[in-house]
């Protein structure tokens, strides 16, 4: 695991978990995977000479053009949910907020290589940052500032609006885009169709969605408490109530596996990714599922 205490520079991190990720993806039987980062493309014929990495030419004898932001092959507008209920576990030295960062960092990092577009978006009773998709280096270094200021976020009861969030965002996304949502979806739980109607504007708009639903599996699915007297506290609304764990465990596991079922099979409906992303399970499958999305599309 790469974390061990907390996060101090979320930009070298990112770049260890994806350098570990490619290691281990060329030992598996996903060896050969597009993970090939390119930053030039061979010299066609009329291209503008100005534009010939001469350094390039004098190593190996063939002409290269330096590819620019308009040259992508890939826009990804990356969402974040920065709500209260995204700081669990509280005082962990990864709870789900700083996962989403880390996680979203990462994708950045290969974003970075592959010269595709990048842009953040973060959100939590509305969209309170939003950015275009930006190749360059500068607009790299100010998403990485930005999710480190996020990392370091500890506020208390700020409550979730996802549903007009996201609606805000498809508004704002203005060429088709893959978008990658980071939530624990724990808003409006009673009435979901508001939040899959919000997840489908994206999907009418053209855009491909990938939705991270990031939560502690070993406490928010499994609730795996010791069997004793805890006060439990929404983290959104300060709410509190106090019981023993065993009391609440058997209605909790039956609701959360209902809310788990009926969101999985929505995304299945409206032709929306949707990956189980614990915590405690590391990077991995976030990272690989974004590749195959990205493979996929281009």
């Amino acid at each position: 695991m790469v974390l061990e205490g907390q996060i101090e520079n979320l930009e070298f991190l990112a770049r260890q978990v994806v350098e570990g990720f490619i290691i281990g993806l060329h030992k598996s039987p996903f060896h050969g995977f597009s993970v090939e980062f390119a930053e030039h493309r061979l010299y066609n014929t009329g291209d503008n000479l100005k534009h010939i990495d001469w350094k390039v030419y004098g190593r190996s004898d063939k002409l290269f053009v330096k590819k620019y932001e308009e040259e992508t092959n890939l826009r990804c507008q990356i969402v974040i949910d920065t709500s209260s209920s995204m700081l669990f576990p509280e005082d962990a030295a990864l709870n789900k907020l700083k996962f989403s960062c880390l996680a979203a960092a990462s994708i950045k990092e290969i974003l970075r290589k592959q010269l595709d577009a990048v842009g953040l978006s973060l959100f939590d009773q509305s969209v309170y940052f939003h950015s275009k998709c930006k190749s360059n280096i500068v607009h790299h270094k100010m998403l990485s500032a930005e999710l480190e200021k996020l990392v370091q976020l500890n506020i208390e009861n700020r409550t979730t609006q996802a549903v007009n969030a996201l609606h805000q965002i498809a508004e704002n996304i203005h060429k088709r885009s893959l978008v990658i949502i980071f939530s624990d979806m724990l808003d409006r739980v009673s009435d979901s169709n508001e939040i899959f109607d919000a997840l489908q504007h994206l999907k009418y708009n053209k855009h491909e969605v990938i939705l991270f639903h990031v939560q502690d599996g070993k406490f928010e699915v499994d609730f795996d408490f010791e069997n004793r007297p805890y006060e439990f506290i929404d983290m959104e609304s300060g709410e509190k109530i106090r019981m023993n764990s065993n009391s609440l465990k058997e209605i909790y596991a039956s609701k959360m596996k209902a809310f788990r079922t009926e969101l999985s099979l929505k995304c299945g409906q409206f032709g929306i990714d949707i990956v189980d992303a614990d915590i405690n399970q590391g990077f991995e499958q976030v990272l690989l599922s974004y590749l195959i999305k990205r493979n996929k599309m281009i």
